[in-house]
């Protein structure tokens, strides 16, 4: 058969090939095709129960120019201890070899290269060595596979996660709460007053001895009503309105604070009584 229409044929049955292992289950098998149709990479877990579990097993599958007339060749690239494979991933099985069969394809050689990790075959031995190990002092070989698939076929372990920080150190963070707004808005609110507000004081009543002009001395009651204007300055004036039987003191008070608005208090009014004058001040 001329080469040229070989290799037609040859990526024909590739193609086909693709297309069907996206219809396969394959588990935890991986097999896909590099850049090069011809050369395919396949990862195979060690079976459940076997010496190799844990393990992934990688190998490339090369295909021959002519296939599927020819079979294809295996390489492992994760070492093994295993009869049937040699240190340098050479491959003992007899679908390889005078088994093979145009009928059969990439996927199902894959599969009996798992098959051959549960089942080695110490009869057609690659190391004869393990295979002697196996017949004679199994738990020894046992012992050595699982050794080498750990060392050699499972992945590297998970960084480890970095730490949650520490309860005690939120709840510190988060327990020592700083000055409320609130309270520091009330206590300035409360040390400080708006100008021009007075703060009321309890009425203050005098009884000063006035003479009537007959040289009698004769009491007047006198209502003074005064407030604290915090930062003003209160001038008082005193004058004396004349009558015909009595004398009225009249108080007038001026706020002398800047800004406050009030020029001068309200006028004051005095009224006679029967036993003398009484002044009362409103400011």
């Amino acid at each position: 058969m001329p080469p040229g229409l070989s290799s037609a044929m040859t990526l024909k049955r590739i193609h086909r090939e693709i297309n069907d292992l996206k219809k396969e289950d394959m588990g935890g098998i991986t097999l896909t095709p590099t850049d090069n149709l011809f050369v395919w990479k396949a990862g195979i877990p060690g079976p459940e129960g076997s010496v190799y579990e844990g393990g992934v097993f990688n190998a490339e599958i090369h295909l021959a120019p002519d296939y599927p007339f020819m079979a294809p060749k295996v390489v492992f690239s994760t070492r093994i201890y295993h009869m049937n494979i040699s240190d340098r991933g050479n491959v003992c099985i007899d679908i390889l070899k005078h088994n093979w069969s145009p009928a059969l394809s990439i996927f199902k050689v894959v599969l009996s290269l798992s098959s051959l990790l549960t089942d080695p075959n110490p009869k057609d031995p690659l190391v004869p060595s393990i295979a002697s190990e196996y017949t004679r002092n199994r738990e020894q070989h046992n012992r050595t596979a699982r050794e080498w698939t750990r060392l050699y076929a499972c992945p590297p372990a998970p960084p480890p996660k970095p730490k949650a920080p520490s309860v005690t150190a939120s709840r510190a963070s988060t327990s020592t709460p700083g000055p409320s707004t609130s309270t520091a808005t009330s206590r300035a609110s409360s040390t400080t007053r708006a100008p021009g507000k007075a703060k009321a004081a309890p009425s203050r009543t005098a009884t000063p001895l006035v003479d009537d002009g007959a040289g009698r001395s004769a009491s007047a009651a006198i209502a003074i009503d005064d407030s604290d204007d915090e930062g003003s300055t209160m001038s008082r004036k005193r004058k004396r309105r004349p009558g015909p039987d009595s004398s009225a003191l009249v108080l007038d008070e001026d706020d002398g604070a800047a800004g406050s608005g009030i020029a001068k208090r309200n006028k004051v009014e005095s009224r006679q009584t029967g036993s003398g004058d009484v002044i009362v001040i409103d400011d």
